[in-house]
């Protein structure tokens, strides 16, 4: 029996090759699967808080790939690795390391001249992240954790509080982040900003 899953609105679909990447084959549901996802992005969230990384260095390639495979590297073989095929959403996967590029420049851009306020920085990186949406799955939380990571690394602020909620599950407090995400794919940062401080 395969890995049965069930998708949420706003959820990535995973093709039947990236299934075949999974580790455990002993998970065959969602709920499952759920769990391991889990208990792996606690290990990478210790795995963080151990870890002392420089500012610059948070904001590469290298650190935004190794940071997804920690979070799903015993989950998921390709974690880690940038997606191999098309998406519901995200950039063509052709142009994934491009987009990547644009974005880091901009990013380093902005915390150099402090372009806009630490919080706005790290939200808005975190948007276009996820809208390039770089890996097979778990883009929406992996962008979640880059975001508090540029708080803490780099401004040596305090993290967002919504590792407090679920967002996996389909609820309002996820339909609220699915809905400020298509304000701010239109231009309008603002609701996404406000989700994450609340």
């Amino acid at each position: 029996m395969g890995l049965e899953l069930k998708y949420i609105k706003g959820q990535t679909l995973i093709d039947e090759e990236e299934k075949e990447g999974l580790k455990i084959k002993s998970i065959t549901i969602q709920s499952e699967l759920d769990e391991f996802e889990q208990m792996n992005i606690e290990k990478a969230v210790e795995w963080t808080m151990r870890t002392k990384v420089k500012p610059e260095r948070v904001l590469s390639q290298e650190y935004i790939k190794t940071l997804h495979k920690m979070m799903y590297g015993e989950v998921w073989k390709w974690a880690g690795e940038f997606r191999k095929t098309e998406k519901n959403i995200g950039v063509r996967w052709t142009n994934i390391e491009i987009e990547l590029k644009k974005l880091i420049d901009d990013a380093r851009y902005w915390v150099e001249n402090k372009t806009f306020p630490a919080e706005e920085i790290a939200i808005r990186f975190k948007h276009r992240l996820v809208s390039i949406h770089c890996f097979p799955n778990g883009n929406g939380r992996h962008s979640r954790m880059m975001a508090d990571i540029i708080m803490e690394s780099i401004f040596k602020k305090e993290i967002f509080p919504w590792h407090q909620s679920n967002m996996v599950k389909p609820n309002e407090v996820r339909a609220n982040y699915i809905g400020a995400l298509k304000v701010a794919d239109k231009g309008n940062i603002e609701p996404l900003i406000a989700f994450a401080m609340r």
